[in-house]
């Protein structure tokens, strides 16, 4: 199994990241990071999958992948989150994941992005104080 990256180093690989692309796609990751970050003081950045930007509290909130012609924050438990603000606008089929996919150009809704995201670490710390089911499917002993 490999072994987690320390985040300070999941930081440093995220800033080499955004250096690299070097074009609308770097800005518009390292602007996501920064309301990531103005959202949640606490989130912990990850560094996982080959190189892909990971933002944890109490579990995943959201990636932050880059491809060709979009910028893709995928939420972990998007499918479970209101999407009042009709931010989501990709994966929405999936029974767990939701995604928003950032065009060059688009214009990011700084509050309605800060807000998911605060609903996500809300969701992801509640599940973490649900007791865990027990393992032998209902059944008693005895």
């Amino acid at each position: 199994m490999k072994k987690p990256v320390p985040p300070e180093s999941a930081s440093a690989s995220i800033d080499k990241k955004i250096k690299e692309l070097g074009d609308w796609r770097g800005k518009t990751l390292a602007k996501v990071r920064e309301i990531i970050h103005q959202a949640d003081p606490e989130i912990v950045e990850e560094w996982k999958w080959r190189g892909t930007p990971v933002w944890s509290h109490g579990g995943i909130v959201c990636t932050g992948e880059t491809y060709k012609n979009v910028v893709k924050m995928t939420f972990a438990k998007g499918a479970a989150l209101k999407n009042a603000s009709g931010l989501f606008n990709s994966s929405l089929e999936g029974n767990v994941r939701r995604a928003i996919d950032i065009h060059e150009g688009d214009n990011v809704d700084d509050r309605a992005l800060k807000n998911l995201i605060r609903a996500a670490v809300a969701l992801n710390l509640k599940d973490k104080s649900k007791p865990k089911p027990s393992r032998t499917g209902g059944k008693r002993a005895g």
